[in-house]
């Protein structure tokens, strides 16, 4: 059957982040895949310590991270995977430092330091990216989101094969704006939007893990 892993780079466990890789995973599953939620903020780990035992020649950790704690089993689980997405909510210009911390220790086992930076992972799989923010389209334009997005989807796909991205922009950050220092933000405008552009949001992530199913399949030859 093969099996598709979400990675959940936010701290909220129920809320937008959450929800659009639970549609995503919905849709692979409407595939015949297995599917698993995890969540970062759930494990202790921390990032790459830069040892580089994944590059030492003949080293018993070559390709693979060194470091033993809780992202250890999760690691080995996206190796034996058919499909990966991940999601992340944007705090200061880009993915959580959660996320940040679990691309380091993904993706650098598997970079080799040769001139095509090729890679070490056994197979080709895709791979998604949901990216949720409380800015609107256009603000998130002008801080230049989509330059880091671009970044993150040609390493994935460099390391792992095809990559899609989903924006889900001014989502709703509070269920009450009243209690916090939040003027420029129109309370009632992002309730609005989240009722009626949200679900469209959802439908867009199911879409997204319906395509890594069918893109999974190819993984085990089906």
């Amino acid at each position: 059957m093969g099996s598709i892993i979400a990675i959940n780079g936010s701290p909220r466990k129920t809320w937008n982040t959450a929800t659009l890789l639970e549609h995503a995973l919905q849709g692979a599953a409407s595939e015949g895949k297995e599917t698993e939620l995890i969540h970062l903020y759930d494990l202790d780990f921390k990032g790459c310590t830069s040892c580089f035992a994944c590059k030492l020649k003949g080293g018993k950790s070559y390709g693979r991270c060194a470091e033993q704690d809780d992202l250890t089993p999760v690691l080995e689980k996206i190796c034996d995977a058919d499909a990966l997405v991940l999601g992340s909510p944007i705090y200061l210009g880009t993915a959580t430092g959660e996320m940040r911390s679990f691309l380091e220790r993904l993706v650098f086992p598997y970079l080799v330091y040769d001139p095509d930076r090729s890679s070490l992972f056994p197979k080709k799989i895709p791979t998604g990216f949901i990216y949720t923010m409380g800015a609107d389209e256009g603000r998130a334009k002008e801080m230049g989101y989509e330059m880091q997005f671009r970044l993150t989807g040609m390493v994935l796909e460099r390391i792992f094969g095809s990559s899609e991205s989903l924006l889900v922009t001014d989502t709703l950050q509070f269920d009450d704006y009243a209690k916090f220092v939040s003027s420029a933000f129109d309370p009632e405008a992002k309730a609005r939007r989240h009722r009626e552009v949200f679900p469209e949001d959802c439908k867009k992530a199911f879409r997204l893990g319906k395509w890594l199913g069918q893109a999974g399949k190819k993984v085990r030859g089906r």
